[in-house]
């Protein structure tokens, strides 16, 4: 292993004996690191220039990680550190936070690395540059809940819960909201237990009140940490759904709806189609008025057309009684399938065809040509090409079946994936292909002859 990890783990020399130390509590030994600590401490500063070496050394680290070139990357990272004592201050004081992300990069995935020497590491450059406490506190309690560290992981994020140094503490608030919600995320995890552990007891039993009172403790102290981060503008999704279970828990239904609501309309929060997809479904258990599920699912169409609850969006406007909801169900189709990761969804083609016919017994034929104005261009090449036909009769006969359908609605018969797909003679499609015929005859919106 390189220097800079080896020397990590390596036991001391003699010579090393008398010198003075830097220890985790485990054994492990950091010579370089405590001599760059001194330094830092002490702000003795040298003369030498090391710009060019350490602008080189970043250079060769960010190269080796491209590569996954762990082993170099370490090495690199070795001389790298001398940063620490440059004469340039803005330098100096950016050094630990690049050392801290490149160095807990190298060690995550060096091969020969341990969880001790990772956290030897990140206890070490938490005390390197005062700002960078926090960010390296709560990383630090990411990586250990990613081992299952579960109690250290929350010790960890107690501790940097406590963290103030005078007038700086103020600029750094949303961390020390952000670690307070990760414990709090912590707590509705032993809360989840606990509820899962309740609905295993009788309602009658004597353990049902204690182990329901215990519930209420720690639903609390949760509720207390999440909340605070909540209300400040981000993307917090895994922080709202956790407060809105334990609410919904406890029956306060209103007070979900209103944190659900802020979190997708407040125009402070930056857009997050997550946000109206937890809201659609609060209000699906609910069991709220269909205008208001279509109100919700309008926006999430509008940021996010392929998302997969759109089918389900289509089945509420097809349901609807008002014609405009009728031709944004047609819209929403055509958008769905606007997007290639959902060419082979056979539940949309299958919409489609079934809604086009529809839309076209309904005299509606300039909601069609609407829709196929801005798609005639490349559908043909996209979706209905001689390649496809083949393709999708191999692969999926239904699905093929769909979209012949659709195809020759939208190209007429001398669509050439329609054309392929009807002189299959298939026993099972025998039936299916002869009435497709049919109905593209009677409505395809290609006039015969043209």
């Amino acid at each position: 292993m390189s220097d800079f990890s080896e020397e990590l783990i390596r036991p001391m020399t003699e010579d090393e004996l008398g010198e003075p130390r830097v220890s985790s509590g485990t054994g492990m030994y950091f010579p370089w690191l405590q001599k760059h600590v001194e330094s830092v401490v002490t702000g003795g500063k040298k003369e030498k220039d090391f710009a060019q070496t350490t602008s080189a050394c970043l250079t060769f680290i960010q190269e080796a990680l491209l590569k996954h070139q762990w082993q170099q990357a370490a090495e690199y990272m070795h001389s790298y550190l001398q940063i620490l004592e440059d004469s340039d201050s803005h330098k100096r004081q950016a050094a630990p936070e690049i050392i801290w992300k490149l160095g807990s990069e190298i060690l995550y995935y060096h091969p020969k690395s341990s969880m001790e020497t990772f956290n030897t590491f990140a206890d070490r450059m938490k005390n390197i540059g005062v700002m960078n406490y926090l960010k390296i506190s709560l990383q630090h309690a990411l990586y250990l809940l990613h081992h299952g560290m579960l109690e250290d992981a929350s010790r960890n994020l107690s501790q940097a819960e406590t963290w103030r140094y005078g007038e700086k503490s103020a600029s750094q608030e949303v961390l020390i909201n952000l670690i307070q919600a990760y414990k709090g995320l912590l707590q509705y995890y032993s809360w989840s237990k606990k509820k899962m552990e309740l609905s295993e007891l009788d309602e009658d039993d004597y353990a049902y009140n204690t182990a329901s009172q215990n519930m209420l403790s720690h639903s609390w102290k949760t509720s207390i940490n999440l909340c605070a981060l909540i209300q400040i503008p981000g993307v917090w999704d895994p922080f709202v759904k956790s407060y809105v279970d334990m609410l919904e828990f406890y029956g306060d239904q209103d007070g979900a709806r209103e944190v659900l609501t802020n979190y997708a309309y407040d125009e402070k929060f930056p857009s997050n189609p997550n946000a109206h997809v937890y809201l659609y479904d609060f209000l699906k258990r609910e069991k709220a008025p269909r205008e208001r599920l279509i109100s919700v699912l309008k926006i999430l169409y509008q940021i996010v057309p392929s998302h997969t609850l759109m089918l389900e969006f289509h089945r509420l406007l097809r349901k609807s009684e008002k014609e405009e909801h009728h031709k944004l169900g047609l819209e929403v189709l055509f958008g769905v399938l606007d997007f290639a990761g959902c060419t082979k969804n056979i539940t949309a083609w299958k919409y489609l065809a079934n809604w086009l016919r529809q839309t076209l017994m309904g005299s509606h034929l300039a909601w069609v040509q609407e829709e196929w104005d801005s798609r005639r261009s490349w559908w043909p090449g996209f979706h209905f090409s001689y390649f496809w036909a083949k393709s999708d009769w191999k692969e999926d006969k239904a699905l093929a079946y769909e979209k012949a359908l659709v195809a020759g609605l939208l190209l007429g018969k001398g669509c050439k994936y329609f054309r392929y797909i009807s002189k299959q003679d298939h026993q099972v499609f025998r039936k299916k292909i002869k009435r497709m015929k049919k109905l593209v005859k009677k409505w395809s919106i290609v006039k015969p002859g043209l």
